[in-house]
């Protein structure tokens, strides 16, 4: 019985609270950033280049509200795991990447919302009910300049 209420309690703590409001107070999407890596495999490198070159703690430092972890995993290739405020999560694979580039990762990650992306290029264009207050544009009413 106890075991169970711990790990409520420990749910529960991760759960992210509300912040400031108001003009002055703004939540950052991206709650927890999690860098697995491993010690053993090359693709590994410039994830653990990056965490041993102090840049992940200038992050945690830059970003005090978003919780950053570095964690091992054996026998994987590293992974950038971010997790947000609407409860999604986002997994980025950092094989074979550079210092450089895990840090446009970490900031690509930390840029988002956390939403689904939707693709609007391809989407069919809806015409409304209701005709444009300015009408219809085209090309063919449009003055033309004379030289």
């Amino acid at each position: 019985m106890t075991s169970k209420l711990t790990t409520q309690i420990l749910r529960g703590s991760l759960r992210s609270s509300p912040g400031p409001s108001g003009l002055a107070g703004f939540t950052l999407p991206c709650r927890k950033i999690v860098l697995e890596y491993n010690d053993d495999w090359p693709s590994s490198k410039g994830a653990m280049d990056f965490a041993r070159a102090g840049r992940l703690t200038q992050i945690a430092e830059q970003w005090p509200n978003v919780e950053v972890v570095l964690q091992e995993k054996p026998n994987r290739h590293p992974m950038l795991r971010a997790f947000y405020v609407n409860g999604k999560e986002k997994g980025i694979s950092l094989r074979n990447m550079g210092i450089g580039e895990v840090a446009k990762k970490i900031k690509l990650v930390l840029d988002q919302s956390g939403k689904k992306h939707i693709h609007l290029k391809n989407r069919p264009i809806v015409a409304g009910s209701e005709e444009s207050a300015r009408g219809v544009w085209s090309a063919l009413h449009v003055p033309r300049k004379s030289n």
